[in-house]
């Protein structure tokens, strides 16, 4: 049996594999064994036969190509994957704990490190495994933040991440804050640069009982690319040797969500990423620390989305571009191992229909787990929104306690690998994000990198694709861009301060356009008393027009608009709105739509849409919404004929 089929039980398929004749499934006792084998060319004949039906007619020789989706620039996922689109990447992904580490940088369940395993919860990583589970405290009420510390680590939480400064908790109030916590179980990693890292080092001096697996929080590069800056890494050896008094307290965090925050996608994050630990170990090794000792200075932080397989596919491919890393600038086979901190995607969390993000969560911690995070944090359903309840973050907590305890998966090591689809993402990614770690190097590193506009022309660019897709809605966004709720209360929070330094690359979220037409229809609504509308105008019997109806509100309704709809041009004048959409199949738009248009015009209409495809063209109409068209632009259109102010 192979090492992947002993670890996850999702190895080769057995056609592939050598069995012994007297292990051999006799043909009638064969899974499927009654069914005649099917080929891939069978396989693209049948698709292609759908494609043509649903109007598709100049497709690729290779009919999957049609179908495949874009995760990343030169990154795309088929529809399907066999054994020969893994190749030889089942065997060449090694084994857990092991270089090239894809498959983890630990052979045994629980945080990496054994004493780090303890500090998580026992022996063996505590009942069911699993992974450090970090919970983010940012609250400048010291009071507030103490109980709440508390009631996590009651809770399951296994290790905090505090964020110090102006806005968040006082750096003057951390020995405060962590007066009723057990150092010595609960490790601590601090954000808030040099001033937080200090008062961390003040705080534990002279103890040599710290909980492995903290970090002081260093980022210097990190903070250069938000804020635009240039920063001075000299000094990082300092803290790291006074940080050597406390096994496992890590001085620097590589911050890849910077860059994800920017827009970039994981190809970008992933190859920044490697550039900002490049420059860390050539700083920390220019300053007399050993290569061995430079890389265990090192915590790599990425940002986990929804798209779980595109989150477990990113950790692996990771893993494995910083033990390449490793090998050429000399780090021993055991230190190569990185330890990283995957955090729920802010880029996908809304304001909108907040508690949705409960769910995307819990996918990302989901990828985030099954891909081999050390630690992870799932960030409240409401960070979008302002600073956390004590229910957004008992939700966020109980996320990772469910998978862990309930779900299991830290039981399994690497449950993805052998996978044909995961393996071929993983080295997908890592050979693209190879590709832009060199580019970068060749430009001089990431500090000219960034200086030069480099790395925020290429992730603009990410970020413009990405745009387009989440404007034609082919990336949907529930709550927000697909099935809005007009009527939805928010939770009221207290702001969060900007805590992040801004001049350098933006932050940006997935949802913000949808969500700021949405803001401006309300802010319409409470001058005037009444919503933004649109008026659905149908044509034929409801079974015939309720599909387009139904399409063209959830459309409209995503930019705030109430859509009420009737018969004709009946209900224009109660709707009180002079912009109308015309419903219907394509048949009774040939017979009647055009009419309907010039009754609409003559009712009060100044703007008449049309739930179809423009090749129908239609007399009056002067404008169409169908599935694949620009949403955005044709709710600022609308937005703009009724007058509203964003």
């Amino acid at each position: 049996m192979s090492t992947t089929d002993q670890t996850s039980g999702q190895g080769p398929a057995a056609a592939d594999a050598e069995v012994p004749a007297e292990h051999a499934v006799p043909e009638d006792l064969a899974l499927a064994g009654e069914f005649d084998a099917v080929t891939r060319d069978q396989w693209r004949d049948l698709v292609a036969g759908v494609l043509r039906k649903a109007g598709r007619e100049d497709l690729p020789d290779a009919v999957e190509d049609a179908l495949r989706r874009p995760v990343a620039p030169g990154v795309t996922v088929a529809p399907l994957y066999t054994a020969e689109d893994a190749g030889d990447l089942l065997t060449a992904v090694g084994v857990p704990g092991l270089p090239p580490f894809v498959r983890g940088s630990r052979p045994g369940g629980g945080p990496a490190g054994s004493a780090e395993v303890t500090a998580a919860g026992g022996a063996d990583g505590g009942a069911s495994g699993g992974w450090d589970v970090r919970q983010r405290h940012a609250h400048p009420d010291v009071a507030v933040t103490k109980e709440a510390i508390a009631a996590d680590l009651e809770n399951g939480v296994t290790s905090l991440w505090l964020v110090l400064g102006e806005g968040a908790i006082p750096v003057d109030s951390l020995g405060e804050v962590l007066s009723d916590v057990f150092l010595d179980l609960a490790p601590v990693s601090v954000s808030g640069g040099l001033a937080a890292a200090e008062a961390f080092l003040r705080l534990v001096e002279g103890r040599t009982d710290l909980a492995p697996g903290g970090s002081l929080g260093l980022d210097p590069l990190g903070v250069e690319a938000a804020s635009g800056e240039r920063q001075d890494l000299s000094g990082l050896a300092d803290v790291a040797r006074r940080a050597a008094a406390h096994p496992g307290l890590r001085t620097v965090v590589v911050d890849g969500t910077v860059f994800a925050d920017a827009g970039a996608s994981v190809v970008e994050e992933l190859g920044c990423s490697l550039a900002a630990g490049v420059a860390y170990l050539r700083a920390l090794t220019d300053s007399g620390l050993s290569v061995d000792e430079a890389a265990g200075q090192l915590e790599f932080r990425f940002s986990a989305s929804a798209d779980q397989f595109t989150t477990i596919a990113a950790l692996r491919a990771a893993r494995r571009l910083w033990d390449r890393v490793g090998e050429v600038a000399g780090v021993s086979a055991e230190a190569r191992g990185q330890r990283q901190h995957a955090v729920t995607s802010s880029v996908m969390t809304t304001k909108r229909d907040p508690w949705v993000n409960m769910l995307r969560t819990t996918v990302a911690c989901f990828g985030a787990g099954v891909g081999g995070a050390d630690a992870v944090t799932v960030q409240p359903f409401d960070a979008a929104l302002g600073l956390p309840d004590s229910f957004s973050r008992r939700i966020a907590r109980n996320t990772q306690n469910l998978l862990v305890e309930e779900g299991h998966l830290g039981r399994v090591l690497d449950p993805a690998g052998g996978s044909w689809y995961v393996e071929s993402l993983s080295d997908d990614l890592a050979r693209a994000a190879w590709d832009w770690f060199t580019e970068i190097e060749r430009a001089g590193g990431l500090s000219a990198a960034l200086a030069s506009g480099l790395v925020e022309d290429r992730i603009a660019a990410a970020w413009d694709e990405r745009v387009k897709r989440l404007a034609t809605r082919a990336e949907a966004i529930t709550g927000v861009s697909e099935f809005p709720n007009l009527g939805e209360k928010l939770p009221e929070r207290r702001p969060a301060a900007d805590l992040n330094p801004t001049g350098g690359l933006p932050r940006v979220r997935a949802a913000q356009e949808f969500e700021a037409l949405r803001d401006a229809a309300d802010a319409a609504e409470q001058s005037t008393g009444s919503r933004p509308v649109v008026y659905l105008a149908t044509l034929g019997p409801i079974a015939k027009h309720t599909a387009r109806a139904t399409f063209a509100g959830n459309l409209f309704q995503a930019g705030g608009l109430a859509t009420p709809s009737d018969d004709g041009a009946t209900g224009l004048a109660d709707a009180g709105t002079t912009v109308a959409c015309i419903c219907g199949t394509d048949k009774d738009y040939a017979e009647s739509a055009a009419a309907l248009a010039k009754e609409l015009k003559e009712a009060g209409a100044t703007s008449v849409w049309l739930a179809g495809k423009p090749d129908l063209a239609v007399d009056g109409v002067d404008g169409y919404v169908y599935a694949g068209c620009d949403a955005l632009a044709a709710l600022r259109t609308v937005h703009e004929q009724l007058e509203v102010q964003a």
